[in-house]
């Protein structure tokens, strides 16, 4: 089974691909998928969509797994974000792809074991559960890899 991690965020998405192969994961790729430093917010999602059409296109994932909303002080930013949710879905639906969702206590839970630990936290242990380096990575990709691992427990 190919698990595909994104973590939406306003001007980057981090994404993870593993491989689920008789109980153990397997790293096959993270990173980010970038948008023009622009204002214009619809650049910015057509960038996201071609970008994640791309990753779905090579890496043909079962299921996704993306991070659910969680309420933020700044409404701006949450606006943005839920855009590209919003796109993110909709790509993923386009290439039926089913889509796991997950608030963000849930991702920490399943990947240290509680629920409020840290990214350094978060980090560290995507890096010992799949065996990759995660010190060079930015946390988007990180965060990502750790929405797959918590989608990847999902799907037996």
């Amino acid at each position: 089974m190919i698990v595909l991690g994104i973590d939406p965020g306003t001007t980057r998405a981090g994404y993870g691909v593993l491989k689920k192969e008789s109980g153990k994961l397997i790293f096959l790729e993270g990173g980010l998928i970038s948008s023009p430093q622009t204002n214009n917010q619809g650049d910015r999602l057509l960038a996201l969509e071609r970008g994640l059409q791309k990753i779905i296109e090579s890496a043909k994932p079962d299921v996704a797994g993306i991070e659910r909303l969680y309420l933020t002080k700044n409404k701006k930013t949450a606006v943005r974000v839920a855009e590209a949710r919003g796109v993110i879905i909709k790509t993923l639906s386009a290439k039926r792809v089913p889509i796991e969702e997950f608030p963000p206590s849930s991702v920490k839970l399943a990947v240290t074991g509680s629920g409020t630990a840290d990214k350094k936290a978060v980090a560290k242990m995507v890096s010992l559960i799949l065996h990759v380096d995660t010190s060079k990575m930015i946390d988007d990709a990180t965060d990502a890899l750790a929405i797959a691992i918590a989608t990847s427990s999902a799907h037996y």
